[in-house]
């Protein structure tokens, strides 16, 4: 077994991206002729080979080595640069961007394929580039010709990194109250002043440069979120060539010391109080993206890939520890089977209990039903770009807007329990730092927090994307659920058992919304937001999983390693639909009675 093997499953990559989504028709569409799934393997094999060599040796020094700062210098060891710079070399960074910046026009596919390898090897590396990689694309999209010249080419080459500064001390989710602002220049600049809390990536000297993306008020802008506005603020300033030039007015106040993803700084960074006067004047320098008051409409593009970025590296982390939990209950001898009372015979593994098969099982059901999920969403980003038809990109685009909280929020919260049971099946060892599992748990429990809390995406689920459009999203996705259980019915077999159970679930999720805004009463339609959001991306997984087994079904009966692999894919799926699906019976009934429970609670009863 490979040091790669206990990251991600090669096998299920390739049974998920050409199997099911078959992302070879891709490479027939102009803007990924030049591929072929000859070339999307070796992307992936590159990308296995580098994350084990490179990424996954210093995931544990990393941790235990968080970054310092001494006042003056953000200092992280080594590894951490060194394999940055290795990530650079495989062009991965602009690995879905034209080829016109120094892309390899891959689909998005592909790339979150390839990106799952680093967060499953090292979350907290991988988190630099994949930074990078939203404030490149945010910029491609809305950025001018000389910004993209100026500032992605750069970030493309690994020359400089990128990060998204919303949050303030006193307004973290509530970006309605940030106060930071942007005094315009007579020079068509800006002067920005204040503060940003938990920047990850914020400084440090892992590149020649860092370009803040920076949300803040022009004088004058409307209240609340429509007078925010994005500028560029780097680091270091550029000269008229695009040479590093004077330090510009932005300075770390201090690190903050997390539970996990500790190989990435987070910073809490004050913009514009005069330390550094670049061209004699205090206030950190900024050039507007896009238009005044678009700020948190531009910023959203990169927030929502963030979020999916998110969900990806949730379900990397709780894979790798499901690999090393099925790894050490094959290997560790515990115990003998319930008849056998003969101390003298030899112990078996742990996997063959019951009990442990059980939490395998629940773990494979978690991860591999969040990967499809991700991988899901790049093909409909491929799409949204790439269809030959317009109605198929706009129903792609909508498609992918109601599932972007699902896939942020599902895979943090199912697979760091899938981290919980990895941890539990390596028993005590697993609660010590001699074994993994303890650290991808710590380094998962960040994900239902940040880039919006769970509770966030509840309410952008049930407040925004269900309803919008007068509730045309909602109706594309269940529409496209009963697809698949139509096509079950008529595969027969194992698909057909299930097709019944998830198109009853589907038609809960029509009734259970209707009646939860049949009232009229916001504050009572989301009362109980994050159950509902639970609910359907449990539903949601089980598509996922019938999705997976029309695929293996399809594969016919092969024997070997290629019939074990199926029919553990069989497994997972009866597992999860015996043991997960039922769960959202009781959440749809509690959802339906329009519960008041938490309505009703007063502040002075806790």
């Amino acid at each position: 077994m490979s040091s790669s093997d206990l990251l991600l499953s090669r096998r299920d990559l390739a049974f998920l991206l050409h199997d099911w989504l078959d992302v070879a028709r891709l490479t027939e569409r102009p803007r990924y002729a030049e591929h072929t799934r000859e070339t999307v393997d070796e992307v992936l094999d590159l990308a296995a080979r580098v994350a084990a060599e490179r990424f996954a040796p210093h995931n544990r020094a990393a941790d235990t080595g968080e970054p310092t700062f001494d006042g003056q210098r953000v200092r992280t060891i080594p590894q951490v640069k060194a394999a940055l710079e290795a990530f650079a070399e495989t062009g991965l960074l602009a690995a879905t961007m034209d080829e016109s910046v120094g892309g390899l026009q891959l689909p998005h596919t592909v790339a979150a394929a390839a990106f799952a390898w680093f967060q499953a090897a090292n979350v907290g590396t991988s988190a630099y580039p994949m930074l990078t990689l939203g404030n490149a694309n945010l910029l491609l999209a809305h950025g001018s010709a000389e910004q993209i010249d100026t500032w992605v080419r750069p970030m493309v080459e690994g020359r400089f990194f990128g990060t998204m500064c919303l949050s303030e001390p006193q307004a973290g989710s509530s970006l309605a109250d940030l106060t930071t602002r942007a005094e315009p220049q007579d020079d068509g600049t800006y002067r920005i002043v204040g503060t940003k809390m938990w920047i990850s990536g914020g400084d440090h000297e892992l590149a020649e440069n860092i370009v803040h993306l920076v949300l803040a008020r022009i004088p004058g802008a409307p209240p609340g979120v429509k007078g925010l506005s994005l500028f560029i603020v780097p680091k270091v300033l550029l000269d008229d060539d695009g040479n590093l030039g004077p330090r510009n007015d932005v300075v770390l106040v201090g690190l903050n010391h997390k539970l996990g993803y500790r190989g990435t700084t987070n910073t809490l960074l004050n913009f514009g109080e005069g330390v550094h006067r670049p061209y004699g004047r205090a206030g950190a320098v900024g050039y507007l993206v896009g238009q005044p008051h678009q700020g948190l409409a531009v910023m959203f593009h990169m927030m929502n890939e963030a979020r999916i970025g998110i969900g990806a590296g949730a379900t990397a982390l709780g894979y790798t520890a499901y690999l090393k939990s099925v790894a050490y209950a094959r290997q560790r001898p515990q115990g003998r089977p319930v008849a056998d009372k003969d101390p003298t015979t030899p112990q078996m593994p742990i996997v063959a209990h019951s009990d442990v098969r059980r939490m395998l099982l629940a773990q494979k059901s978690y991860v591999e039903g969040a990967l499809a999920l991700v991988l899901y969403c790049g093909r409909l980003l491929d799409e949204q770009k790439t269809a030959p038809a317009e109605a198929d990109r706009e129903r792609a685009q909508l498609l992918l807007d109601l599932l972007t909280p699902i896939t942020k929020s599902w895979p943090a919260q199912w697979c760091l329990a899938a981290n919980d049971l990895a941890i539990q099946v390596h028993g005590g060892y697993g609660y010590t730092r001699d074994y993994d599992v303890e650290q991808h748990w710590r380094d998962n429990r960040l994900n239902a927090i940040h880039e919006g809390t769970h509770g966030i995406q509840a309410l952008d689920l049930l407040g925004r994307k269900v309803t919008m459009r007068d509730g045309a999203a909602l109706e594309l996705l269940l529409e496209t659920i009963r697809g698949t259980v139509t096509r079950a019915w008529k595969a027969e077999g194992f698909a057909s058992e299930l097709a019944g159970q998830l198109g009853a679930a589907v038609d809960r999720i029509a009734v259970v919304t209707r009646r939860l805004w049949a009232p009229g009463d916001p504050e009572l339609a989301l009362a109980n937001a994050s159950v509902y959001l639970e609910a359907v991306g449990h539903v949601v997984i089980a598509w996922m999983w019938l999705e997976q087994v029309l695929a293996v079904e399809a594969l016919g009966s092969p024997e070997g390693a290629e019939g074990e692999f199926l029919a553990g894919k069989r497994q997972a799926a009866r597992y999860f639909y015996r043991w997960e699906l039922p769960k959202v019976g009781a959440q749809f009934d509690l959802l339906e009675g329009l519960d008041r429970t938490t309505l009703d609670m007063r502040e002075s009863w806790f």
